[in-house]
């Protein structure tokens, strides 16, 4: 196992959850290592809007380029949202995986959503791509740590039955961690975590409980997906609307603020 996957999956047995900061460019990854994150994480519709397109609007390659760009501008762990690890048959979701491991990646996941046929996949295929991309992640002498996705709270099918049976189905498949974003009630967080033997993700949203009460929870691990890239997004555009509405700048303030954290996290 490598350094940096070593250091990931220990982190996921902490006492207290890992705090999974998602970044959506090479600055943001620098930025967050400088304010103390012990690991990061790509966000797939952070990166795409970065480049002016939608999520799940990107080739393999292009992420693969971007998981490993991020892994080489930091010295902390890095986990890449590799979507559906892109072809849906078992042998291509291996060699994806296999191009995250040589990129320098800590760790990736997989989600069982088809963007193709915007459809959750038949839970035995799932199962098998989640054994596949395992197969790779675990092979020779470095590894990546695998998050395997149940996305039916993401796509409004919240039926937790289900959901932990795809989460179990991908546990028995080899996968380090798990993960249904959305899921974030406490009563159904504490049944999903007594059912499986992984370490679980929690997706931040704004009904998610604060990191105390999912700690008590059992919860491991805690991200915020796509939410940091978009509030950049959200305050570039309020900035943007008071300076042609108004004719003011008080946004100058803050800018000067956000210059003065670049400069300390991109100095030599």
């Amino acid at each position: 196992m490598s350094d940096r996957a070593a250091r990931f999956l220990a982190l996921h047995n902490q006492d207290q959850p890992l705090l999974l900061a998602n970044v959506w460019d090479v600055g943001s990854a620098r930025l967050f290592e400088s304010l103390g994150f012990q690991a990061l994480a790509s966000t797939s519709g952070g990166h795409a809007a970065s480049l002016g397109r939608l999520d799940y609007a990107l080739p393999r390659d292009e992420m693969i380029a971007h998981g490993a760009a991020l892994a080489d501008a930091v010295d902390l762990p890095v986990s890449a949202d590799l979507e559906d690890c892109f072809p849906e048959q078992p042998g291509g979701v291996e060699e994806t995986v296999r191009m995250a491991l040589a990129a320098g990646l800590a760790g990736c996941s997989i989600e069982d959503w088809s963007s193709q046929e915007e459809s959750l996949l038949d839970r035995g295929l799932a199962a098998e791509r989640v054994a596949a991309a395992a197969a790779a992640a675990h092979s020779g002498q470095s590894r990546l740590v695998l998050t395997a996705r149940a996305e039916n709270y993401l796509y409004g099918k919240p039926d937790l039955a289900d959901t932990i049976a795809r989460l179990q189905a991908y546990q028995e498949a080899g996968a380090d961690v798990l993960y249904a974003p959305g899921l974030d009630r406490p009563e159904e967080l504490r049944e999903l975590i007594a059912s499986v033997d992984r370490p679980v993700n929690v997706l931040v949203k704004a009904s998610t409980p604060p990191v105390h009460e999912l700690a008590a929870l059992g919860v491991k691990r805690i991200s915020v997906g796509s939410a940091f890239a978009f509030l950049a997004y959200g305050a570039a555009a309020d900035a943007a609307r008071e300076w042609l509405e108004q004719g003011t700048h008080a946004f100058s303030a803050r800018s000067a603020a956000g210059a003065k954290l670049a400069r300390a996290a991109f100095s030599p």
